[in-house]
């Protein structure tokens, strides 16, 4: 890379960055995409899919980076920052890990340095995702708008108080479709559907019924309704489903979530 050239740079090369850089692929992004990762046949894999420089130096991926984005595990991000601590210049971080506030964020790794928070879904390799951001209340506002752009390249961009940020990540997750999805399908396949059948019904269901009222801005109270005719077969579902508590334990897993996030905070 040239002298003087800023890059997006990830440090981590899994799942995340893989979809991340996928998606920006996907939109024609055309700015250089550096990568730093600890283990050389994530890079390999990297370089061979999309083409993206890979350093195996941690400083000197870091001192090409125009855009910062901290793509490892909660409990790496403490010693990550330490071995980056001395930054001398002004530069947009970006941390992916959840769970780990601004404020810890800022306490390890200070001005110049500026902090936002990213949850990027994985749909995002295929343009379709979706992106929490929160900023530090010293973070520019050109740059904002930069981060804002950069992520609004691969789906839906959401500014939201890092208050609710937890809520937000145990929320959005697309496992709860993959799960959903898994649950419904084998159901009925306990009911005599064929394994591929199942799934193209489940599937339906889910997916194709949410994309229907996502277009048709129809208010979600009147579609139940409309769906679940009283003495019907989808009622009888549907109030089985809930008297057997569906919706506490969706609640109860929730919860789990936000206590996992809020551990991965005291821990860091």
């Amino acid at each position: 890379m040239a002298t003087g050239v800023k890059a997006t740079v990830f440090l981590g090369g899994g799942r995340i960055t893989s979809a991340l850089v996928a998606g920006l692929r996907l939109a024609k992004y055309d700015e250089a995409i550096i990568v730093h990762d600890r283990h050389p046949n994530k890079l390999r894999q990297l370089k061979k899919q999309y083409g993206v420089t890979v350093e195996p130096n941690l400083h000197q991926a870091v001192k090409q980076a125009g855009l910062l984005i901290i793509a490892v595990r909660p409990d790496s991000i403490s010693d990550l920052l330490k071995e980056i601590r001395n930054i001398p210049r002004p530069l947009s971080a970006i941390s992916l890990a959840a769970g780990i506030p601004l404020s810890k964020l800022n306490a390890q790794l200070r001005a110049p340095v500026r902090w936002a928070r990213a949850m990027p879904s994985p749909v995002c390799r295929t343009g379709r995702g979706l992106t929490a951001l929160t900023f530090d209340r010293t973070f520019p506002r050109i740059a904002k708008r930069e981060v804002k752009t950069f992520f609004g390249k691969i789906g839906t961009v959401l500014d939201i108080p890092e208050s609710q940020f937890d809520a937000f990540t145990v929320t959005y997750s697309c496992s709860h479709g993959y799960h959903a999805l898994a649950a419904l399908a084998a159901s009925a396949q306990g009911l005599g559907l064929h394994r591929k059948t199942a799934l193209t019904a489940a599937a339906h269901a889910l997916a194709d019924g949410i994309l229907s009222w996502r277009e048709s801005k129809t208010r979600l109270a009147e579609l139940v309704q409309e769906a679940t005719t009283p003495g019907g077969i989808a009622a009888a579902v549907v109030n089985t489903m809930d008297s057997s508590g569906y919706k506490r334990i969706i609640k109860a897993g929730l919860r789990a979530g936000v206590a996992r996030a809020r551990r991965n905070a005291k821990q860091t």
